[in-house]
């Protein structure tokens, strides 16, 4: 292994740790393949918006890449017009980014390369590896045969060089519809791999590129040209997963027939299972043309961009990512692993405040009307070189309606007739009356507090159990907050919860709850994006979207709460 290749990556976290398939890499270096050179790439199909899944490949293949200071492609595979839009690609480059990766000057497209591999495939219809067929799509899949019969040969196979390259070029040339005539490798109708019972490689289309606009009306498949576009841009690892393991056959032979030298090698992973969430593209497009949710971006989406709004960070993507593993084996990896991370991520970085989701007014009898209290307050006690604020006290505050009941179980240590409890970072208080409104509801509870018992003052006198965190009803900011639950359920879930089917999909009608809020008043400088710990509620994101200075609005990112064990 050249020096080089020597390199300590253990403290950092772009990096992903050593698996199967930098094991491959490792004797590759060490037999001097590739010049001991590693160079990947990332091909998304511009047709829709990248999603947790695909951040496994991405940090897979950057931080390979990076492993081994190599290099690493951001390759658009844009082979289909009819599917594809500027907007998916603007959106790819923005995540890939956001998730930390750099491709540097090396984005590249298949359609950079429409005229070589129109040149390729003239290459092989001159060796006989390549002739153009008649049938239909329907006649073709009657001829491919199954699983346990022979496909038989299309009675075009035998067409003369001449007869093919002509009828290629007038294929090229528009003469054709749509549907009329496809370009076919020519390999073996009796091979036990489907995938090599001469495929198809070009099709006719007149539809325009966001590219090339009209200048083609044939495009190639994707099978065809991915390997041609790798071994162009001297990939020497192709890192896909599993479900193109059965396809690594015709990938090898479109190399080898076109004699490219030392031509890149495929290996498969295992893609990305997380329960509670569906990553069909096809799936979530209905989701969003259907209007089941508010865009690519709802933050109940799986989606980068739906994942960012919501107030991920890429640290915690990145994590996550790093701790399931690249393998070879399907496994289904629990969501909640994805959310400790996140929790992990923010619990030392982010400022906590008091926000009371679901207000009940109390009012301090004893207190003085026209008095206001600032107390002193760490933005987060475990890590004190994030500093404090303060937040104002006052007769009436609000806490929050779970905080309080009239006829409570035993244990129950919070507020309650005749109980006292501590307000955070303020006073004891105590429960003596309760106002209902006329349909018996409790609209508002009348305390008394003892001025003795203030934070930080040096009380020692008698103990409370009980602690709640307020907000002054006279300062505190009015604001929108939403809360996610999984916007998929399983199916032991569905069975219990509410839900509607969709396409094979068990949709939670209660994805989505939106509750008017209190917070106090220091958010008001918060901007676009900028993260909080609720305290006791969870942790929260302004959103980059609908939040305005008028009308703010937050995200629950995550609860605090977590049902992921870690594993000794």
């Amino acid at each position: 292994m050249s020096e080089n290749q020597n390199i300590d990556h253990s403290t950092d976290e772009s990096i992903v740790r050593s698996n199967f398939i930098h094991n491959i890499i490792d004797e590759d270096i060490e037999n001097n393949v590739y010049d001991r050179k590693v160079h990947t790439r990332f091909p998304p199909e511009p047709n829709g918006y990248l999603h947790i899944g695909h951040a496994k490949s991405i940090c897979l293949n950057f931080g390979t890449a990076k492993k081994y200071r190599g290099l690493c492609n951001l390759r658009f595979d844009d082979t289909n017009p009819i599917k594809e839009e500027v907007e998916f690609i603007e959106s790819i480059k923005k995540d890939v980014k956001w998730l930390g990766f750099d491709w540097e000057e090396r984005m590249y497209y298949a359609s950079d390369y429409f005229e070589k591999l129109y040149e390729c495939a003239i290459i092989l219809i001159e060796k006989g590896k390549a002739y153009v067929c008649d049938l239909s799509a329907e006649q073709m899949r009657e001829y491919r045969g199954t699983l346990t019969s022979n496909g038989k040969p299309s009675p075009y196979r035998d067409r003369s060089v001449q007869e093919n390259l002509d009828l290629f070029k007038r294929m090229r040339a528009g003469e054709f519809e749509d549907g009329a005539r496809v370009l076919r490798a020519n390999i073996d109708m009796e091979s036990p791999n489907l995938n090599m019972r001469d495929p198809v490689l070009y099709r006719i289309s007149h539809a325009t590129h966001h590219r090339t606009k009209d200048d083609w009306c044939i495009y190639p498949m994707y099978d065809y040209a991915h390997p041609i576009s790798d071994a162009l841009e001297d990939i020497t690892h192709s890192i896909c997963t599993l479900e193109f393991e059965a396809h690594r056959p015709l990938y090898d032979w479109v190399l080898s027939e076109l004699d490219f030298k030392q031509p890149p090698k495929q290996i498969e992973f295992a893609r990305l299972e997380l329960t509670n969430t569906v990553m069909s593209k096809r799936k979530l497009r209905k989701l969003v043309e259907e209007g089941y949710v508010n865009g690519w971006d709802d933050p109940r989406m799986p989606t980068m961009s739906a994942l960012r709004r919501r107030g991920y960070t890429p640290e915690a993507i990145r994590d996550f990512c790093d701790k399931i593993g690249v393998a070879k084996a399907i496994s289904q990896v629990d969501i909640a692993l994805l959310e400790h991370c996140i929790r992990d991520n923010l619990k030392l970085k982010e400022a906590r405040m008091m926000a009371v989701l679901r207000p009940l007014k109390v009012v301090i009898t004893n207190y003085p009307a026209d008095k206001v209290e600032y107390f002193k307050v760490e933005n987060n006690q475990e890590s004190p070189e994030m500093g404090t604020r303060e937040v104002p006290f006052c007769r009436e505050i609000y806490i929050e309606q779970e905080d309080f009941m009239e006829n409570p179980p035993k244990k129950y240590f919070r507020l309650y007739p005749g109980n006292e409890v501590r307000l955070k970072n303020a006073y004891f208080v105590k429960c003596e009356e309760i106002i209902k409104n006329d349909a018996g509801e409790i609209v508002e509870i009348r305390c008394t507090y003892d001025p003795e018992t203030r934070s930080g003052s040096g009380f020692t006198g008698r103990k409370v159990k009980g602690t709640l965190h307020w907000v002054s009803a006279q300062h505190a900011v009015k604001a929108q907050v939403r809360l996610y639950d999984n916007l998929f359920l399983e199916q032991e879930q569905a069975a219990v919860s509410e839900s509607v089917e969709l396409d094979g999909m068990m949709l939670n009608k209660n994805s989505l709850e939106v509750i008017e809020s209190y917070i106090e008043p220091s958010v008001k400088e918060a901007k676009s994006g900028q993260r909080y710990q609720f305290i006791r509620n969870g942790y929260f994101c302004v959103d980059a979207v609908d939040s305005t200075p008028e009308k703010m609005v937050f995200n629950r990112i995550v609860s605090l709460k977590s049902s992921f064990k870690i594993k000794n």
